[in-house]
């Protein structure tokens, strides 16, 4: 516990004094106020945001959009996943169309996307889907690829059928990396998110960012640029408290 401890009293001396730097430049004007307000000007537009703005009807909107792009391609990417991770041959068909696609940045995509599909919600939703099944994908693909050999002679003497070792075997196994890859996933699906708000003018925080860095008004843009950061936080570490109850059994 007292290591634990001292980690946690270590970050949050971090972030203090990245918020005391933070004032110091404000206060002293190193940096002008109109494109660096303060940390207590921030916390006021954070707060008259969420009281009384449109702020937390945003955030929900964008939470929305990460949880159900999110959503798909981790439902995507660990049935892709599984079936190419337990077919050596299937490995060896598809990696280099995987390798190609892969790279791909999905916001240089989001042009094609709007031509495709318009300016609409469907078309951010699938930017999210596909620059976020990429983590969870590879992560299952490798999970399954690295399971034990002898754990496939089993399932054929014991006359499992793919679907079912899959179920009982492969995926007990391969659950660390599938839920790592979910993780990753997760911020870049918040990180679409606001790209697609940005770019395909969608209700959202990314759209009120914008509309406060093109009206000057810094203190709404870094109100919203911290919430957002909170959202990125708060998700990571749910995400991190499932991971620790579905892995107790790894534990000694």
């Amino acid at each position: 516990m007292k290591p634990r401890f001292g980690e946690a009293l270590a970050a949050v001396g971090v972030v203090l004094a990245f918020v005391l730097l933070w004032g110091a430049v404000a206060h002293f004007e190193w940096v002008s106020a109109v494109f660096l307000p303060g940390p207590l000007a921030t916390a006021e537009a954070l707060r008259d945001g969420l009281r009384q703005g449109e702020l937390l009807p945003l955030l929900l909107q964008t939470v929305e959009r990460m949880v159900y792009g999110w959503l798909l391609a981790s439902i995507a990417g660990v049935l892709l996943g599984a079936l190419i991770g337990t077919s050596a041959a299937l490995r060896a068909w598809v990696q280099p169309t995987l390798e190609l696609v892969r790279p791909l940045p999905a916001s240089a995509l989001m042009p094609l996307a709007i031509a495709l599909m318009g300016l609409s919600q469907s078309m951010v939703l699938c930017v999210i889907a596909f620059g976020a099944v990429w983590p969870v994908l590879l992560a299952t693909v490798h999970g399954f690829a690295a399971v034990e050999p002898r754990l496939f002679e089993v399932g054929r003497v014991l006359r499992l059928s793919r679907a079912a070792f899959i179920w009982k075997v492969g995926l007990p196994n391969a659950l660390p990396d599938v839920l790592g890859g979910m993780r990753l996933s997760l911020t870049v699906a918040l990180i679409l998110a606001i790209v697609g708000e940005m770019l395909a003018s969608q209700s959202g925080l990314g759209t009120a960012i914008v509309q406060a860095a093109r009206s000057f008004r810094s203190a709404d843009l870094f109100a919203g640029v911290a919430l957002l950061g909170g959202v990125g936080l708060a998700s990571n570490a749910l995400l991190a408290l499932l991971e620790g109850r579905l892995l107790r059994w790894q534990r000694p």
